[in-house]
């Protein structure tokens, strides 16, 4: 019966034209970094997945945007379009997008999102309750 569930939620993604992680879960969600690779990410940075195919989200300094187009579990961004906001956090934020454009797996589980690939990168999400906007 499980199974039987599985298939049919994913052939309503598919029927909606959205294969990617938004599909899964992670739609009309806020979310906001928590640990890269098991350490605290002590900055403040967000994803969200407005609509099929894009993410965008606030960086430690500076808003962003970026094509995602790979389906669910594969996670690919494309170029990301960014602010060029200086600010004391820039570290943080080259560390931010360093990682996640390494990543390549995501796996939605109620209000946790992990990215990861396969040399044991990883970065933890978690979903607050806010209204998403699209920056």
């Amino acid at each position: 019966m499980r199974v039987m569930g599985i298939v049919m939620f994913a052939a309503l993604a598919a029927c909606s034209g959205d294969e990617g992680v938004r599909a899964y879960g992670a739609a009309d969600k806020v979310w906001h970094l928590t640990q890269i690779d098991g350490a605290d990410f002590g900055a403040d940075a967000t994803l969200i997945f407005p609509k099929a195919g894009r993410v965008t989200g606030r960086a430690p300094c500076n808003s962003w945007s970026a094509p995602q187009t790979a389906p669910y579990p594969w996670f690919d961004l494309g170029p990301v379009a960014a602010t060029k906001m200086a600010c004391p956090d820039l570290a943080a934020e080259q560390r931010f997008f360093d990682h996640l454009a390494k990543m390549s797996i995501s796996e939605v589980s109620g209000d946790v999102l992990v990215l990861s690939n396969d040399q044991g990168g990883e970065m933890i999400f978690t979903a607050r309750s806010e209204s998403p906007a699209d920056p």
